[in-house]
């Protein structure tokens, strides 16, 4: 973990420059001198809460944005390492990969259908999409009354605003991956 004045100095420059921003620019929407945005961007000076405030009213960011860490550029999820959710006597299992992130607004999901699985999923709020991804064995989705019966190496996208229903109608287990996008 590096310090909290790298950080900073960091987060600062990277969303100086993706707006293309000059010092100049960046003191006069930020009301914070050149001189201390560039020292604080160099790590030379450790910036005091207020001029944080200062910088991120003036960005219209977040505080956390200009002190928070990045993300690492790569994350593994392990199946063995996750919790499942389970429903229905444990039938259906969902394990939470990669948890709703609002800047990419999307959440991914591991999920397996024991065999003669059912289970129904109310609408979502909004205009949410599911895109379904099968790994392996056969699953049955019904939306408004209209089954659709997918396959290893299948896909499918729908609207997730209406009741739907996942099953699978086999005596194998079905895995897939389900994305949740939330325009």
């Amino acid at each position: 973990m590096q310090s909290i004045h790298k950080q900073i100095a960091e987060n600062l420059k990277a969303i100086r420059k993706l707006r293309g921003y000059s010092y100049d620019q960046l003191a006069n929407v930020t009301g914070v001198s050149k001189g201390m945005l560039s020292q604080i961007e160099k790590g030379e000076t450790s910036p005091t809460v207020n001029t944080l405030w200062k910088i991120a009213n003036g960005l219209q960011v977040s505080f956390s944005s200009l002190v928070e860490e990045k993300a690492p550029s790569v994350s593994v999820v392990r199946l063995q390492e996750k919790v499942a959710l389970t429903e229905g006597d444990d039938l259906y299992r969902v394990f939470p990969y990669f948890p709703y992130d609002s800047a990419k607004r999307f959440e991914i999901y591991y999920m397996e259908l024991m065999p003669h699985c059912i289970h129904t999923s109310d609408g979502h709020y909004g205009n949410v999409e599911e895109y379904l991804l099968i790994c392996d064995g056969e699953a049955t989705l019904t939306i408004n009354g209209t089954s659709y019966t997918l396959l290893k190496g299948d896909s499918m996208k729908f609207q997730a605003n209406q009741l739907h229903t996942y099953a699978n109608n086999t005596n194998e287990i079905t895995s897939c991956y389900l994305l949740i996008y939330y325009p």
